[in-house]
């Protein structure tokens, strides 16, 4: 490899390279005056000379030789935009391909700058001594960790499991023979479901090249496009039996693949995609279980996945957990389930992939082979794995082969068809139903399968004694603070004269009084919160149980901030809800909060106000008595006029220390309560249903 291009690294890259840890590198840096100088970067992030990084660690015996593979990656990084590292890559792959005479449809990246171009050179260069496959699977698999926040992969296990699962129901049903398989992917990313697909049919008996399967995908960013061709062609080389077309388009809008019934269908679509096509796809032919509502695009492409598919064609999609619940979808849900289109959904382990901290869940369709809708009977098959992975946080936390298992037991225990002929049953893995249609279809139409997969004795008792443990802990805790309360003197006469109200402060500079404001419903997003987002709060959020109901995308918080279009309460500030039914105070503590409408946020002066002796005055009933605005139709809290005592900041301590036992009692109470309710309803429903354990005299 060529040393005439010169790249920058950072402390994290030399670490890579030598094979330790970044402390290690920080190390050298502060004991040897020989290494090499910072050529940029910033004094957090320092950037190195990758020539001078190799000469000084050749030079100190850290190691004998940097692989090519991690002298190519820093070239990479150096280009900057993600784009344009995806495109060279992605050009890199095409070239590697076509120097192997492999059969391969990777578009040409004709308009790279010239810095990428040579980075090219650099990595075929690199490839003759390396191998191709190799060299491309590492830098794609860098590049990927370097932008896992903008491109979301399926993880290899969880695409082998989604595959397996397609697998196996189409060999249950009536398609498959000795026709050639087609296998699509909508929105394929980089290809790893294709990827597994193929995989997949060779160990399934799809060796041979007359039987090897059509891989089909699609995907709105064409620099992912040509990465999935070129991977796929890769994989084809290797000896894998599997040929692509993978082709840059948006399929909802404009599909690429129109033409095409397949056998199979994997996708794991975007989330919480506003910007969908809802207008103008209104009409299409697609819908036919319903036209999606704007807020649910998920349904759209589970519709969509449908439309692709032969007469009991099988799809297997990857979805939030929010999918099976909301209301706005209900309708589509039961469409799915009259017609005999939903099979199963298995609620997998949180951290199976992105976002790492939900239950995601796998969706599993067939399409009927005729409009007759569901046979009377029918049934559709609910695996709640979610909790039996304990909390997870990422893939390679996750025991797949368990979890595989448990899935595949279920889809091959329930009765895709030779059962429901034959009236055979396999039993069903622990945490798996089969619930007949009629069933399911109510108001709600909820198919979350916790929801229908009943506890067993020993999970109900263990719960059980879990909760009493727990309530034990909490009466301790309310113990404490009441003994430190009832301590409290309230013997001496109060001054009402010494108040002063929120707007008398807010003048005098004392605190800032902001107001929550309505959101663009088109950056508000309702799954659960990723890395780097804000949580939304809303009078409604507070009503329901207090949690915050959406959240924006931490840039689009940091714009609206600086514009004043939104308003955010910082840790430090005092939350004040202002409307009599949902009436609440407090300090917000841990992270920042878009707050919306009727809601409050007071940033006191700390030289002035103690933020918890703010609070504690605030949320006084009286106070807000005082401060209410009745009208017809409801009642509002005046915050401006609510009342604040006026003492030093050395006096408002002890009150700042007060109120905040009175609240932490507060809430010790309300956890019991909860607690309590459960308890009560658990051991309510165990003695109705004949469990109490008769001991033998």
């Amino acid at each position: 490899m060529s040393d005439s291009i010169d790249a920058p690294v950072t402390l994290a890259g030399i670490a890579r390279i030598a094979g330790v840890g970044r402390a290690a590198v920080s190390n050298w840096r502060r004991r040897h005056d020989s290494f090499p100088t910072a050529v940029g970067g910033t004094d957090a992030s320092p950037q190195f000379s990758l020539a001078d990084v190799e000469r000084w660690l050749h030079a100190h015996g850290k190691i004998e030789r940097i692989g090519l593979h991690e002298r190519l990656w820093p070239h990479y990084e150096a280009l900057g935009e993600r784009a344009v590292m995806g495109a060279a890559l992605a050009e890199a792959g095409r070239r590697l391909l076509a120097a192997e005479g492999a059969d391969q449809a990777v578009p040409e990246q004709s308009f790279l700058p010239k810095e990428a171009a040579q980075v090219v050179d650099e990595t075929v260069d690199a490839a003759r001594h390396e191998g191709g496959r190799e060299t491309f699977d590492f830098l794609l698999s860098r590049w990927l960790d370097a932008h896992v926040r903008q491109v979301s992969t399926t993880p290899a296990p969880l695409a082998r499991l989604m595959a397996d699962i397609a697998l196996a129901v189409r060999a249950g049903g009536a398609g498959g023979g000795d026709a050639r398989t087609t296998i699509l992917d909508p929105a394929c990313g980089v290809g790893g479901l294709l990827l597994a697909a193929g995989e997949g049919m060779a160990e399934w008996g799809g060796e041979a090249n007359s039987m090897a399967p059509a891989l089909l995908g699609s995907e709105l960013d064409p620099a992912l496009a040509a990465l999935a061709a070129a991977r796929l062609g890769f994989a084809r080389t290797g000896g894998g039996g599997v040929g692509a077309k993978i082709r840059a388009g948006d399929s909802l809008r404009a599909d690429p693949h129109s033409a095409v019934r397949a056998d199979i269908v994997l996708c794991n679509p975007p989330f919480n995609a506003r910007d969908w096509g809802h207008e103008e796809l209104a009409t299409d032919p697609r819908w036919v279980y319903g036209l999606p509502p704007r807020t649910e695009p998920e349904l759209a492409w589970i519709e969509h996945a449908l439309a692709r598919l032969v007469p009991d064609g099988v799809a297997v999609l990857l979805l939030p957990p929010a999918v099976a619940s909301r209301r706005a979808g209900r309708r589509i849900r039961g469409a799915l389930l009259r017609t005999g289109a939903l099979r199963g959904v298995v609620a997998l382990p949180a951290g199976a992939a992105q976002p790492h901290s939900v239950s995601l869940q796998l969706w599993i369709l067939r399409m009927p082979a005729s409009d007759r809708g569901a046979a009377p009977g029918e049934r559709v098959f609910l695996l709640d794995a979610a909790t039996s992975q304990g909390a997870a946080r990422g893939a390679q936390r996750i025991d797949w082969v368990r979890l595989s298992g448990r899935v595949l037991d279920a889809v091959h225990a329930h009765s895709w068809s030779g059962a429901r002929k034959t009236g055979a049953r396999k039993k069903l893995p622990e945490g798996c139903v089969t619930v007949p249609v009629m069933d399911l279809l109510d108001e709600q139409t909820d198919l979350t399968p916790a929801r229908h997969v009943p506890e067993t004795a020993v999970e109900a008792q263990a719960k059980r004694h879990e909760s009493w443990g727990r309530l034990d802990g909490l009466l301790d805790e309310v113990r404490g603070h009441s003994h430190s309360l009832a301590a409290i003197d309230l013997s001496a006469s109060g001054d009402t004269e010494s108040t002063i109200t929120v707007s008398d402060l807010d003048r005098a500079h004392a605190l800032k009084l902001r107001q929550g404001q309505t959101l663009p419903g088109e950056l508000l997003h309702a799954e659960a919160l990723p890395d780097g987002a804000v949580p939304v709060l809303s009078v409604p959020d507070l009503v329901q149980g207090g949690r915050p109901g959406g959240w924006l995308a931490g840039a689009e918080v940091e714009k609206g901030a600086s514009t004043g279009s939104f308003t955010v309460a910082e840790p430090g500030d005092v939350v004040v809800a202002g409307v009599e039914r949902a009436y609440r105070v407090w300090v917000q503590e841990d992270t920042p909060l878009v707050l919306g409408p009727q809601l409050y946020a007071l940033r006191p002066d700390r030289e002035l106000l103690d933020p918890w002796f703010l609070a504690g005055c605030l949320r006084a009933p009286a106070n807000a008595r005082q401060a209410g605005s009745h009208t017809s139709s409801s009642a509002r809290i005046d915050v401006r006029k609510l009342r604040v005592l006026q003492l030093s900041l050395a006096e408002q301590r002890p009150y700042a220390a007060a109120f905040r036992e009175l609240l932490a009692l507060e809430e010790s109470l309300r956890s019991v309560a909860a607690v309590g309710e459960d308890l009560v309803r658990g051991l309510g429903d165990g003695l109705a249903a004949g469990r109490l354990h008769r001991s033998r005299r």
